[in-house]
């Protein structure tokens, strides 16, 4: 029989502040060692991943990634996005990346790898116009121009770009003619219809003014350490709006994008329940954001008072990368931001009433996350057992102990820390597994982002993650066979960033995917909704509610394979 989902809870050990506060460098110590115990999930099973980066082509870096100069850039740039950059049906993938520390301000050009077959990727010539030689940091994907194929923002430390497709998968720099203007410190971005006026809009998370002339130590006596956002001016970010001809215009003022915060992550999505795009920030040491939209062109923070801005203790949290999905099938959105070692991932639980709780210790996650510093992540379906799961990619920013294996030398190996893998149990409780995560989990890497994408056509989801020592490693998904469906929804010539999916499957159960790119860190991930059906072989309704607020539904697909529905195409449906 199954299991009641977690639903709401009520926590009754608060384990980053409250009552028992105080004892937190003691919890530090004991939670895991409390944990252990269960760490692997009762089912067994044999590793879901695989390592192909070197068999796939990937360029590695050669010899050891020089010393830190505790710049501050260096100890958070790394990002990724997939993307079918050629238009020919396959992910290609785009390596953004950084200079090292014994060089800053040298060139380093962005990568754009092809994939030329299964697990067979070429060094694009010329980069295919991406190669982009600035500081780079992150990157976001969409179809901006509307002509149905691709465009590629990158996030840099300096001046940001916007690259147009031509359409073969060659791209052009269109920033100066665009007229954005971004030469801030750009952690991420997002593309979002948020006026439905048809066209993607673009917002950029900036983290903080670069003062080269700041020195920190943990304690007069203690060695140089990388300084905390605190110490640096926070910068507000950047909403803009497409004209529709090619141009962006900045509206944050006008729409109420004016809070300086350092932010690092972001997810755009209705989380109010109105069918309009809402912007949800991860801040560095700062309350997060929810922009709620208004729906007149302008937005209001509404993070505190639905649960969003601060942790279950009250307290404010390093928060990084952020997850989004229906982790206990409740038909609820429910938010997930990887924090700094010492304060655990933190898990917002939603209801009904778009509210959200901090549920991260009731659902498995307080104690083995507590000690890894987490950055990129993602709720997907990685067994297709028709429930979300958890992978975070993890690097420290302070020194700590060298792991054994840690391959990185000796500065950069006390940041480096293994990733971790948290598999679902249908209802919300999540139970880490490092023996099925295999290589996924086994290394030991200064991991920053995280994208996801079914690189083979398989079925399953495949993991591309990038470190900030400019190291690219590709996953192949090796999960047993179970059913699964994957949709693509399409408004117009191009992906219907936002919509939401739904399926019935088994005649009752429902379960909802949201069509996203820009969510984890620093990484823009393939823009299809996928299901995992388990041993289900049907699905009896297919309903998608569009960006724009439109809910159609569709004829029931076949499943094991790749559906696209497209705006207009299918029966209009309620709003329930």
């Amino acid at each position: 029989m199954r299991r009641r989902p977690l639903g709401r809870c009520a926590e009754s050990l608060r384990v980053r502040g409250g009552l028992l506060g105080p004892l937190r460098p003691l919890l530090v110590l004991l939670l895991p060692a409390l944990a252990g115990c269960s760490r692997e999930p009762p089912d067994g099973g044999g590793s879901l991943f695989a390592e192909l980066t070197r068999e796939a082509g990937i360029i590695a870096p050669e010899g050891v990634w020089p010393d830190g100069r505790y710049d501050l850039p260096e100890i958070t740039a790394a990002g990724i996005a997939l993307l079918d950059a050629d238009g020919d049906g396959d992910l290609d993938i785009l390596h953004v990346r950084h200079p090292p520390p014994s060089d800053p301000t040298a060139p380093a050009p962005d990568r754009l790898y092809i994939q030329e077959g299964p697990w067979r990727f070429v060094a694009a010539p010329g980069e295919g116009g991406l190669g982009d030689p600035g500081y780079g940091n992150g990157a976001a994907v969409g179809d901006v121009d509307g002509d149905g194929d691709v465009d590629v923002y990158v996030a840099n430390v300096g001046r940001d770009s916007l690259f147009l497709n031509g359409g073969s998968g060659v791209f052009q720099n269109a920033t100066e003619r665009s007229g954005i203007r971004d030469e801030a410190w750009s952690s991420a971005a997002a593309f979002l219809d948020h006026d439905r006026d048809g066209d993607l809009d673009l917002y950029v998370v900036h983290y903080v003014v670069i003062d080269p002339t700041r020195v920190c130590r943990p304690r007069a006596d203690a060695p140089r350490e990388y300084c905390g956002p605190g110490r640096y001016q926070s910068v507000p970010d950047t909403l803009y709006k497409n004209r529709g001809d090619g141009t962006f215009e900045d509206v944050s003022k006008a729409a109420g994008i004016v809070h300086s915060r350092a932010g690092l992550g972001v997810v755009c999505a209705d989380l109010t329940g109105d069918g309009w795009v809402d912007i949800y920030v991860a801040n560095d040491r700062q309350p997060n954001l929810l922009y709620v939209n208004r729906r007149d062109g302008t937005f209001a923070d509404e993070a505190l008072e639905r649960g969003l801005a601060l942790s279950g203790a009250g307290d404010v949290e390093a928060s990084m990368g952020i997850a989004l999905g229906d982790v206990n099938a409740d038909s609820a959105i429910d938010i997930l931001v990887t924090n700094l070692a010492g304060e655990t991932a933190t898990l917002y639980v939603g209801s009904p009433r778009w509210m959200f709780e901090d549920c991260s210790t009731a659902a498995g996650l307080g104690a083995a996350t507590l000690k890894s510093t987490g950055w990129g992540c993602g709720f997907a379906d990685l067994d297709n057992d028709g429930d979300l799961d958890l992978p975070i990619v993890n690097g420290r920013i302070e020194r700590g102990e060298v792991r054994p294996g840690a391959p990185l030398g000796p500065f950069w190996s006390a940041y480096a820390e293994p990733n971790q893998l948290f598999l679902n149990d249908g209802t919300g409780k999540f139970t880490e597994t490092a023996r099925r995560g295999g290589p996924f989990t086994s290394g030991i890497d200064l991991g920053r982002a995280l994208a996801f994408g079914d690189l083979d056509g398989d079925g399953d989801l495949d993991l591309v993650t990038a470190s900030l020592s400019d190291r690219l490693r590709i996953f192949r998904n090796d999960a047993p066979a179970r059913h699964w469906l994957r949709v693509r929804a399409v408004t117009g010539k191009r992906d219907a960033l936002g919509a939401v999916v739904t399926l019935e499957v088994g005649g009752t159960r429902r379960r909802s995917r949201h069509v996203l790119s820009a969510y984890s860190y620093a990484a823009a991930s393939e823009a299809v909704a996928h299901f995992g059906l388990g041993e289900s072989p049907q699905v009896s309704l297919l309903e998608v509610s569009w960006p724009d607020g439109a809910i159609e539904r569709f004829p029931p697909p076949g499943v094991d394979h790749l559906v696209t529905v497209r705006q207009g195409e299918g029966t209009p449906a309620p709003r329930s």
